[in-house]
């Protein structure tokens, strides 16, 4: 009998993790999935030729951040440094120390001045760090020349956004555009070691470099890896290109049925994501990181009056995104030059939103200057006001004027916000006045969908409808006009 109830609580245990599972929404199962892959402690970090092209991946690593103050307020540098340190800890490290410099410019040799090397080489051996992560773009001499005067990998602020991509990127053109990205940030600073990396004189011409055994193709290890890697870049651009043709596809297929478009875009881990899910209920993926999400979500949703619209998640934006990743997500950040209204969301949490929305600014007037054309209209909308206090919201408000102020997590404001997204779409123009047979069904249902019934009543002959239509849904109503033609 014991063991029958034991069998009977180890089912309903089961049945429970049954239900469990079936009430998570997808963007749990991925939060779950990347809960589950956590980086291990104690991994070697020591720069070795292992494979033919030196791949300089993020293990989980002690890092000391180093930073270049040139300009701005001392708080500016501050704040710097500690989006620095979130983003070492979103890619799976463990920060240790910081240390910043006051400079006109990075010096060229190694970033800091050699006195402040001296002190980083120090703060690095007593902390026991392996990994310096610098505040900016390094050049390649100036990787190598840290390298070897600290002893441990150094990367940069580009190699270290570029790592967090390639942990987040989930769909198959993700991944293809953060490994575009990665191989033309890693080319120029392809090196290795050793003789396996020296070069080989071509043909007869050995004779004066070593004589025989030495005689081989004339290229380098290196320059055969750079080769490679060209052609990689050239395969991954075709892939893309095909890829975004689909993406073309379905955002032409909207365009062409006039369906209003938002998107949703801002600074990495503003509230995007969530603000997605409060307007439509999308459940897509939302985490407490920076870029939890780089593939574009698109979602349908109506206004309060019954307009149809869709909302697209694009991926976050941050200070000096590396160009790198404007060029490889560049279809995906055409979702926001092709769209009707850009939601730009700010994280009134943070200690400075105007330098958000400076950043979001600046890289958005990249995507216009690329394609030469204006960016759509933006309703900036200030998100987390449940965990702002007053004072802030009063200065946002006044940094910010006409901005919308919400709260996705609590829901405060979103139904102002569904208001006023009403308001700024983009409305049907055409009215007309139709008769439709109850065998046309459809119709009736696409101008409901589609349009905006101003009056609607049912005869024996049919519904009589009286409504705004796009052109082409008035093109297909005409023949049923009241007294045969169409307002």
């Amino acid at each position: 009998m014991t063991e029958n109830l034991n069998q009977r609580q180890t089912d309903a245990h089961a049945d429970n993790g049954l239900t469990d599972l079936a009430e998570l929404s997808a963007g749990e199962f991925e939060l779950s999935d990347r809960a589950a892959l956590r980086r291990v402690a104690g991994l070697s970090t020591e720069l070795a030729d292992i494979t033919e092209v030196e791949y300089r991946r993020l293990r989980l690593e002690r890092v000391v951040l180093v930073g270049v103050w040139t300009e701005g307020s001392a708080a500016q540098s501050d704040a710097s440094l500690a989006e620095l340190a979130r983003l070492a800890e979103t890619a799976g490290s463990q920060v240790l120390d910081g240390l910043v410099q006051r400079r006109d410019r990075p010096d060229p040799a190694t970033y800091v001045g050699s006195g402040k090397v001296r002190e980083l080489s120090g703060m690095v051996a007593s902390a026991g760090a392996d990994t310096v992560i610098c505040d900016g773009e390094l050049s390649p001499s100036q990787l190598r020349q840290l390298e070897e005067r600290l002893k441990v990998k150094v990367i940069d602020r580009t190699a270290l956004i570029l790592d967090i991509f390639a942990q987040h990127a989930r769909s198959k053109e993700g991944k293809a555009q953060v490994e575009l990205a990665q191989l033309q940030y890693f080319l120029p600073r392809l090196r290795g070691w050793g003789a396996a990396l020296s070069r080989q004189a071509g043909g007869r011409a050995g004779g004066s470099n070593g004589g025989v055994g030495v005689r081989g193709p004339g290229e380098t290890k290196i320059e055969t890896d750079r080769r490679r890697i060209r052609a990689k870049i050239s395969k991954l651009r075709k892939e893309i290109a095909a890829m975004s043709t689909v993406r073309d596809t379905k955002r032409g297929r909207r365009i062409a049925n006039e369906v209003p478009s938002v998107a949703i875009a801002g600074y990495t881990n503003a509230g995007k994501s969530s603000l997605l899910n409060a307007l439509t209920g999308a459940g897509v993926l939302v985490e407490d990181a920076l870029f939890a999400t780089l593939d574009a979500t698109v979602r349908r949703t109506t206004t309060p009056d019954g307009l149809s619209y869709t909302l697209t998640d694009t991926v976050g934006f941050v200070r000096h995104l590396p160009h790198q990743l404007v060029e490889a997500f560049r279809s995906t950040l055409d979702e926001v030059a092709d769209a009707d209204l850009i939601l730009h969301v700010v994280d009134g949490a943070d200690p400075n939103p105007e330098w958000q929305v400076e950043a979001v600014r600046e890289v958005l007037g990249e995507i216009a200057d690329r394609r030469d054309e204006g960016l759509p209209t933006e309703l900036v909308v200030v998100n987390k006001i449940d965990a702002t206090d007053e004072v802030a919201l009063a200065r946002l408000r006044h940094l910010l004027p006409g901005a919308m102020f919400v709260s996705a997590h609590s829901g405060v404001g979103i139904a102002e916000l569904r208001e006023r997204l009403a308001e700024l779409l983009p409305r049907p123009s055409v009215e007309v006045e139709v008769l439709v047979p109850y065998t046309r069904g459809e119709l009736v249902a696409r101008v409901h969908r589609d349009g905006e019934v101003l009056a609607e009543r049912h005869t024996e002959q049919g519904t009589v409808l009286q409504a705004k239509v796009k052109a082409d849904l008035a093109g297909m109503l005409e023949n049923f006009s009241v007294n045969g033609t169409s307002a």
